[in-house]
Parts: structure tokens; C-alpha cells; sequence
């Protein structure tokens, strides 16, 4: 019979109705022609399907060894040396007797209702300006948020939404026409009471970043408004913050909870490595400092990028680095997995904008598979590009939801499309308290009293969204091992599918499709059939 237009819409309608088809959700595309939220910044529409907004900050938790003894005795291994300096040893490896989750359907993703997007707006430049849309218009968002005069055809300009105030509050980040001289650059500075500090050449983006410092005391939001009337700064934005905080839990003794890797026997690792160890995947920790003398991380580490200047290492980057890939005494979820290791965030587990870019652009420069990123924090439209370019080379975007607790709004890189959205579940799979909630997650992963390598040849007891994602990272790598011609897509569908839904309330929209299993999801990559374009070759070695 003939296919007509109106039996195909039939068809589609059929499939929607039975889940054959997930509808996808773009929001509103293309704010202007300039570099920021413009022609480079316009895809706003990567927002998972409740959209960005900010929260405060709450921290990752964490427990360093002091007593050696009973925790020791119970670690599967046969010695560990703590930060107290002993050691203790174990008979033998331990099961794990608790019980799974039933594997229940599969959640089905369903398209949300659109909510009000809280999102740095363009300023209107001028009548005709392209960009005349605000992230969130339509939505309940503002369609502008200034309205400076200028040229037109100009959007890029976007200071931080009313009441955000996790940003550098004396810096701004510029987008420059091509072609302009120092000389002019350095009469525009001192106009506009500015400070030229730096410029971050980002080849994922196809340009350089201008960082310049406000010298009078205005705010950031007054310098961007006042640099839209210059038509060689094509956009502003702030410098952003984003921030993994962690705190030692006091008075907890060695004893409580359970110390183990119980990781090992809830994501089925033993049965998953006999048929991939992420064996020569790259997968790019942008994070704070990783010790990389570490035993456990011993030749884990193919190449390092400090953004920051000398290396410090930091109990959070060593944490992230051996949930990944592991592999002494400790055991990564990909322990043959080769890691890039991006120094993005400070001693105090604090990072920028600028300096977050930076360690994208490079990891992406050296070929990376898979990024973690195990930190939140506001939408940042500069972020977001770099999001969508990374994702455009075929590489597998891995966020922590954040610690922020239930109530809060959606944080940022995790609440991008293009990024994969990861929970924190404890050893009995309840969600972990502190853990962001929303429809944007992806799945769960133990993250709870996880064991992990510390600085200093130790280990520690942390919990946390940051090292669940930092588990699905390593889940990913076993997944591109055995499938390395799958893109981003492909993985995030294997890792879905491969979940077990979590029961009672801390499943649906709070866990995405529940807890995710490393051994299911690497038996579905070895079962592929799909054909696959080749991976984006990377840039040329620096």
C-alpha cells in the first residue's frame, strides 16, 4: 500500500504511545549573533528537560582513616596503610549478602511540562537585536534582561541572573572581534576601567577567551551591560564558580557503617572485568589535584594538565581518580582505564569558568572518551558550549546532580543535555540524603561511604554525587572497550537500559532509571550490532 503523510503520522503517534519513540524536548535555539548565547552559545535547547537554575552549595562528605584496626580488617585486600600510619590486614575478600533491587521495568523517560528556566539572560542590544529571546522565554522566563543601546545583531552579552552570586565579583570574560590590535584592546580597557589579564585560546570553540579584571568596584553586572555599547567585544559573561565541597564527618569511629568495597558486589565488577577493565580508554578527571604516587593509581595516569600552576594534591581529585581506575589494593570500576588528569579545581575544591574550559579544551586536545565531572554550580553559557562541542566530538559527558538536597533546583554541568546525569545511592540502595532531586537525572551509583584512595598513600571513607558519577565514568570505559565506535548517545542508552529500577520512593524521577550494573551494561555493548561512524580524531598534540 502507499505510504502517505497521514499513515506515517499515524505511525508515530502508535510508537509514542507504546514508548517505541522518547520524545526530546528543545527549548528555545539561537539567542543572537554573538559569540556568547549567540552563533557559539545559541543551543540553550541542551537543557535536560526541567531546564537550569541555581542553588547553594552543600558539601561531599568524607571520612579519612585514623584508627587503622577493626576498618582494616574488614577491606578486601591484604593490607592498607591509613593516615595514622598502620596497618591492617583481611583474611580473606568479602561478599556482599545484601540484597539487590528487583529489576523492574525500565523507567520510561516521559517529556515534563516546561517550568521557569533561571538562567543568565542576553542583554538586548538595540531594535532587531538577534537573541531577542532570553533562555526561559516563554517558559517564564525573562525575555531580556537590560536594555542597553548599540548596534544590532549583537547578543552575546550576559550578566548573571538577579540574586546569583557564585561568580569571580571583580573579573569578566570577553569574546573579542577578530583582528583587533593590543593597542585598541588596551584603550577599550582603560575606558571602561578594566584590567587586561589573560586570554585562554580554546580550539574546542574555535576562538579565544579574554579575562579582564574591573578596577573601579562595579559590579559585574554593570561592567557587562556597559560593554555591549563596544562593537569590538562581541560578548561578556562572568566568570563563573563551581565548587565540590567536601567535610571530614568528626567522632564517626572506624567501626560504624561498612567500610568495605561494597562497590565490587553491587555493581557485579568482578563478573564485568573478566570481559573489560577499560583496558586503554581515556577518560578525563577535571578535577581538583590527584596524588599521583598513589599505589593504588600506580601508571593510571597517562597525561596531566595543572590549570591552576603547581601541583597540590586533594583528597577529592585522588577520591574521583581511584573510583575510576583503581587498581592495587583498591579497585577502580575500570582499573585498566588510562586517565588525563585535569587540575581544574583548587585546594579549596573551587574552580572557574575559564580554568574549567581550559581542562576541556585540553582533555578533548588528547583524545578523551570520557569526561567526569564531578562538581556543580550555576548555567554558564560558556560551559554549556564547550558542552555541546565535546559531545559533538563524541565524547561521553559523565556529572555529579550535586549535594544541595532535595529541594534544589537543577545544577550545572549535570543538568545539560548533553551530559549524563548521575545520583548517589548507599549500600542498601537508598539515595543518598543530600543528593539533588529532578527529572534531569540519569541513574544511580553507589556513592556512599564509598573506600577510596586518599593523598599520602592513604585511603578514606567519602560520600557524594561526585563519586557515583566518577563510577559510571569508569562504567562508560568498559562500555567503549568492548563498543570503542559507540558515541555518547549510545552509551547513555546501554547504561539506561542496563539499570535496575530503584523501589518505593527513592525511585522514578529522583534516581533517572535506577541503579546502574557495570556486567549488564557491558554484556549489552558486546551484543551490539549497531554500525557506528569512527570516533572524531583529536586535535594535534601540544
Amino acid at each position: 500500500m502507499p505510504v502517505t503523510p497521514k499513515f506515517r503520522l499515524a505511525v508515530i503517534v502508535a510508537a509514542l504511545a507504546c514508548g517505541a519513540l522518547t520524545p526530546s524536548l528543545s527549548l528555545a535555539r539561537g539567542w543572537g549573533g554573538g559569540h556568547f548565547g549567540g552563533a557559539h552559545f545559541g543551543a540553550f535547547g541542551h537543557l535536560h528537560r526541567t531546564g537550569i537554575a541555581m542553588s547553594g552549595r552543600r558539601g561531599m562528605e568524607r571520612i579519612t582513616h585514623r584508627s587503622g584496626g577493626n576498618l582494616a580488617s574488614r577491606i578486601h585486600g591484604r593490607g592498607l596503610t591509613f593516615r595514622s600510619g598502620r596497618t591492617g590486614s583481611a583474611t580473606g575478600e568479602r561478599s556482599d549478602t545484601r540484597p539487590r533491587p528487583s529489576r523492574g521495568p525500565i523507567l520510561t523517560i516521559r517529556r515534563a511540562p516546561i517550568g521557569t528556566v533561571a538562567t543568565s539572560s542576553p542583554v538586548s542590544i538595540g531594535p532587531g537585536a538577534a537573541g531577542g529571546s532570553a533562555p526561559g522565554a516563554g517558559n517564564g522566563g525573562s525575555s531580556t534582561a537590560g536594555g542597553s543601546s548599540g548596534p544590532p545583531g549583537r547578543g552575546g552579552f550576559f550578566p548573571p541572573p538577579a540574586g546569583e552570586g557564585r561568580y569571580v565579583p571583580n573579573e569578566v570574560l570577553l569574546d573579542v572581534a577578530s583582528g583587533v590590535p593590543p593597542e585598541q584592546l588596551d584603550a577599550i580597557a582603560q575606558r571602561f576601567n578594566l584590567t587586561r589579564l589573560d586570554v585562554h585560546p580554546l580550539r574546542l570553540a574555535g576562538r579565544s577567551i579574554h579575562r579582564w579584571r574591573i578596577d573601579d568596584g562595579r559590579s559585574v553586572t554593570a561592567v557587562i551591560k556597559s560593554l555591549a555599547s563596544e562593537v569590538r567585544i562581541v560578548g561578556a559573561q562572568p566568570n563563573y564558580l563551581y565548587q565540590e565541597e567536601a567535610r571530614e564527618r568528626e567522632g564517626r569511629t572506624a567501626n560504624e557503617g561498612d567500610p568495605a568495597q561494597y562497590v565490587i558486589a553491587k555493581l557485579h565488577l568482578t563478573e564485568a572485568h573478566r570481559l573489560a577493565t577499560g583496558e586503554s580508554v581515556l577518560v578525563a578527571v577535571i578535577d581538583s589535584g590527584i596524588d599521583r604516587g598513589h599505589p593504588d593509581l600506580a601508571g593510571a595516569i597517562a597525561a596531566s594538565f595543572d590549570v591552576l600552576g603547581p601541583h597540590q594534591a586533594h583528597f577529592h581529585g585522588t577520591a574521583m581518580a581511584g573510583a575510576i581506575a583503581a587498581r592495587g589494593q583498591l579497585i577502580g570500576v575500570a582499573p585498566q582505564a588510562r586517565l588525563l588528569a585535569v587540575r581544574a579545581l583548587d585546594a579549596n575544591g573551587q574552580g572557574t569558568t575559564v580554568g574549567i574550559a581550559d581542562g576541556i579544551d585540553w582533555a578533548a586536545g588528547r583524545g578523551a572518551r570520557v569526561l567526569n565531572l564531578s562538581f556543580a554550580g550555576p548555567h554558564d553559557p560558556l560551559l554549556q558550549q564547550h558542552l555541546a562541542a565535546a559531545h559533538a566530538r563524541r565524547i561521553v559527558l559523565v556529572a555529579a546532580a550535586g549535594n544541595a538536597g532535595p529541594a534544589s533546583p537543577p545544577l550545572y554541568p549535570a543538568a545539560d543535555a548533553n551530559v549524563i546525569a548521575v545520583t548517589a545511592t548507599d549500600a542498601d540502595d537508598r539515595l543518598f540524603a543530600q543528593a539533588n532531586h529532578g527529572r534531569h537525572i540519569a541513574l544511580a551509583a553507589p556513592g556512599v561511604d564509598v573506600l577510596e584512595p586518599a593523598p599520602d598513600d592513604a585511603v578514606q571513607l567519602i560520600s557524594g554525587t561526585s563519586v557515583a558519577a566518577a563510577h559510571v565514568s569508569g562504567i562508560a570505559a568498559l562500555i567503549l572497550e568492548r563498543a570503542p565506535a559507540l558515541g555518547p548517545e549510545e552509551v547513555r542508552g546501554i547504561l539506561l537500559r542496563s539499570a535496575a529500577a530503584l523501589s518505593g520512593r527513592d525511585g522514578g524521577d529522583s534516581s533517572g532509571a535506577g541503579l546502574t550494573d557495570a556486567l549488564r551494561a557491558v554484556e549489552r555493548a558486546s551484543a551490539t550490532t549497531q554500525i557506528h561512524a569512527p570516533p572524531g580524531m583529536p586535535f594535534a598534540a601540544q
